[in-house]
């Protein structure tokens, strides 16, 4: 189950959680649906947006990320040049008809019809499809409303998926603001930095993960080297939990 999974390997991420599953499962469970399911995510660096990403792969397909019907698409490898955005337009339509971090927004326009409440376009629907965008945009405004509660003395687990918020992350210079504008994003889910607890955590799943016994006095070693900010207080994971995997294959 989505739910089980994400409670088990996504840690400091209440409001993503909840978002995800609840998005996803009733998606899934509609068997009438009238557009593609559209997923937004948005925080800084290692917070889980990849793996939330997989996750919904593996609880969607057996073989999750090596499915057929998985296409993932990376803007910095398959998208690199601005001159030749043309041609990667109409790459991309053909790609879907048979994942995108700093996309150039005309990009974004060409995908726009299949995000759309069309029955089917050239014979084919694309209802049952789930489209997840992941993007740092927006990272450094998440980043400082959870500063400000740490300072305030109050609990991250308080962030709710507020309307103010959400308006002023896409006022930070999102790069797919045409989706927003015909309201074909469906859910736009914020991504928390992590704080050293999470980063704890993210490192004894790994342990499990490799089939090690999860042993926290490594988990501890491997977290008290990594870097953390502001400088001052040291509260979020630079990198998240992105590079723990390395890191405890050093300590283990």
């Amino acid at each position: 189950l989505l739910s089980m999974a994400l409670d088990q390997k996504l840690f400091g991420q209440h409001v993503a959680s909840r978002v995800v599953q609840k998005a996803v499962t009733g998606f899934m469970n509609n068997k009438k649906t009238k557009k593609p399911l559209v997923l937004s995510l948005h925080g800084w660096t290692g917070t889980g947006k990849n793996l939330v990403s997989q996750l919904i792969a593996e609880n969607v397909y057996m073989e999750g990320m090596a499915s057929s019907f998985i296409h993932q698409f990376v803007s910095t490898a398959h998208f690199l040049h601005l001159s030749q955005i043309e041609n990667y337009k109409s790459q991309l339509q053909q790609w879907i008809k048979g994942n995108m971090d700093k996309m150039h927004p005309g990009l974004i326009d060409c995908i726009k019809p299949y995000l759309d409440y069309y029955e089917n376009l050239d014979g084919v629907s694309y209802r049952q499809a789930i489209f997840i965008f992941l993007s740092n945009a927006g990272g450094e405004l998440i980043t400082q409303v959870a500063l400000d509660l740490w300072k305030a003395g109050r609990d991250r687990e308080e962030i709710k998926l507020q309307p103010a918020l959400s308006l002023s992350v896409f006022n930070s210079g999102l790069w797919h603001t045409s989706l927003i504008d015909k309201n074909l994003d469906d859910f736009f889910i914020l991504f928390l930095p992590l704080e050293y607890r999470h980063v704890l955590l993210c490192g004894m799943a790994e342990m499990a993960a490799k089939g090690l016994e999860p042993n926290q006095d490594v988990v501890n070693q491997m977290a008290r080297v990594l870097v953390y900010f502001p400088k001052s207080e040291k509260i979020f994971s630079v990198n998240g939990c992105k590079t723990i995997g390395g890191k405890l294959d050093y300590y283990t």
